[in-house]
């Protein structure tokens, strides 16, 4: 049994791009496989300008400016060639309620097919079903006319092999559960004189509150602006939150906390034709660290004597390997047709190439917008490319 709980999770493991140290410590890597095939077309590069229903997983801040209902879904079948029974499968939605915000739910459920229970003499007990599963509630809320800032909690469900007899006093079980936490924050229109400023600006943020309680004049923060209104910043920290156990605390496995980030240029905004470009970074977080340590020790603790030596050094180092890249670009023809591609480079999970794919878009009874996007994208070792289809509706 334990041999079959530790086959399911290399298998899990193989469906994300990730380095080889961090698959080591980290669990439910499913968490970090990417919902719409709408991204995959664009080389993942999606968290400045989400704007559909998959906010609730990309950037729950970007959920903040939806305005109206919106459903989403993704099926695919991973692996297909291979393992014709694991699929995967993700459900999202969020509605704006005035003076409240945007709140909304994602739902994603991996399931790796039907296994087989043996004894210790390798007889057949049963048959079942490994899965896992996340529930999360969402809500994102608009803090100015260019920003929004938002959360997710998820209810974390993995269950990969039912309890058997195993070999030790209390058996061995493969069912663990968790919780965790996302954090987002959109903003629409950098402003890099804002940010070349913004440590001064700090510091007298500070003396305006000593100089509130004191009752003596504030200090006028700098205006100096140098604002770019088509570009957009997104962030998104994902999946912060105690560790999954399996067997017993001793053996629990760290979340795969991941931090993304990057820009959309909407280079083009006119009535018929649109057209931006993405540029994306993510990069997962993992290690046996307490999570307040994590979050700066995940950065550091893979570099190893000589990665200073040269920039080729740096670059080519295990902590700069594990960063993923994408670029990708989107370009729509009358709100009906939309054509994308994009680059993926993941040093470490050696997966690169370029992807590709199509939307068509059809409003009906000048309400209901549905929205059908295909994606090609690159899948690694295994399967050299990967087919996605995923479904919108907003109204």
């Amino acid at each position: 049994m334990k041999s079959k709980v530790i086959i399911l999770t290399l298998i899990s493991i193989m469906l994300i791009p990730i380095a080889a140290n961090a698959i080591s410590e980290a669990a439910v890597m499913f968490l970090l496989i990417e919902p719409s095939a709408r991204t995959g077309g664009m080389g993942q590069a999606y968290v400045a300008q989400t704007d559909d229903a998959f906010a609730g997983y990309w950037n729950t801040g970007a959920m903040a400016f939806n305005r109206k209902k919106q459903f989403g879904s993704m099926f695919s079948n991973w692996f297909g060639k291979i393992f014709s029974d694991m699929y995967y499968f993700h459900l999202a939605g969020n509605n704006y309620i005035e003076d409240l915000g945007n709140v909304g739910f994602a739902a994603t459920y991996m399931t790796y097919g039907k296994q087989d229970q043996l004894d210790e003499d390798g007889n057949l007990l049963s048959t079942f079903e490994s899965y896992d599963l996340s529930i999360a509630a969402t809500y994102g809320y608009q803090t100015s006319q260019r920003t929004g800032v938002g959360l997710a909690f998820k209810f974390i469900l993995s269950d990969l092999a039912p309890e058997g007899t195993g070999t030790s006093e209390s058996g061995i079980k493969g069912r663990g559960m968790s919780y965790a936490f996302d954090l987002g924050l959109q903003h629409k229109g950098v402003d890099f004189g804002q940010i070349l400023v913004s440590p001064y600006n700090g510091v007298l943020y500070l003396y305006n509150g000593i100089a509130y309680l004191g009752g003596f004049k504030k200090a006028e923060l700098s205006g100096y602006s140098i604002l770019v209104d088509k570009l957009d910043f997104g962030f998104n920290y994902q999946n912060i939150g105690p560790n999954i156990t399996y067997i017993n605390e001793s053996q629990s496995d760290p979340l795969p906390m991941n931090l993304r980030m990057g820009f959309s240029y909407r280079v083009l905004e006119s009535k018929y034709n649109k057209f931006c470009l993405n540029a994306d970074m993510n990069k997962m977080l993992a290690n046996g660290d307490p999570i307040y340590k994590r979050i700066f020790t995940a950065w550091t603790d893979d570099f190893k004597d000589g990665d200073f030596d040269s920039i080729s050094d740096f670059n080519n180092s295990i902590e700069i390997k594990e960063i993923i890249w994408g670029v990708g670009g989107e370009y729509t023809y009358l709100n009906l047709l939309t054509l994308r591609s994009g680059y993926l480079l993941d040093r470490a999970g050696e997966i690169k190439g370029f992807s590709f794919g199509a939307g068509f878009h059809y409003t009906f009874n000048k309400t209901y917008l549905v929205n059908i996007d295909y994606a090609f994208q690159p899948g690694g070792e295994l399967q050299d490319y990967n087919q996605t289809l995923s479904l919108k509706l907003e109204f």
